[in-house]
C-alpha cells in the first residue's frame, strides 16, 4: 500500500463495517478476517478491522510497538481479562497476549509496528 499523505476520515465507522461485503475481508488467522484501513509494507504503522468468528483466537504474540485496540462489536478476551463492546486496550511494546472472542467480535486495531508471533498458528 502506498504511504498515506492525506487525512483518512471514517464517519459512522460501525455503519461502514455493516456494509462491508465478504470480499472486503481477507484471511488473517484461523477464524479471523481482516479489512485493512491502511498499512505500510515494511511492517510499520497500520490500522485494521479484525472480525473474529465465535471461538476464534489469535496465537500468542509480542507487541514490538504500541497497539491500540477498540472492541466495536461483540466481546474479546485475553490473559488479562474480558472486554465488552466499547472497551479500549493499549498494549505497549514488550507486552504479550493471545486475544480471542467467545461470541465473535469486530475490533479496530491501530499499531505502529507489526507484532511478533511467539507461538505458531
Amino acid at each position: 500500500m502506498p504511504v498515506q499523505t492525506d487525512a483518512i476520515v471514517f464517519s459512522n465507522l460501525l455503519g461502514q463495517v455493516e456494509r462491508l461485503e465478504a470480499s472486503d475481508w481477507e484471511p488473517f488467522r484461523p477464524g479471523v478476517t481482516a479489512h485493512w484501513l491502511y498499512r505500510e509494507n515494511d511492517g510499520g504503522p497500520a490500522a485494521v478491522l479484525l472480525r473474529y468468528e465465535p471461538g476464534a483466537r489469535v496465537a500468542l504474540h509480542e507487541h514490538v510497538g504500541y497497539e491500540h485496540l477498540l472492541v466495536l462489536e461483540g466481546d474479546q478476551y485475553d490473559e488479562n481479562g474480558s472486554y465488552p463492546s466499547g472497551s479500549l486496550m493499549i498494549n505497549p511494546p514488550g507486552t504479550r497476549h493471545s486475544p480471542g472472542s467467545k461470541g465473535g467480535c469486530v475490533a479496530l486495531l491501530i499499531y505502529e509496528k507489526a507484532v511478533r508471533f511467539v507461538e505458531p498458528e
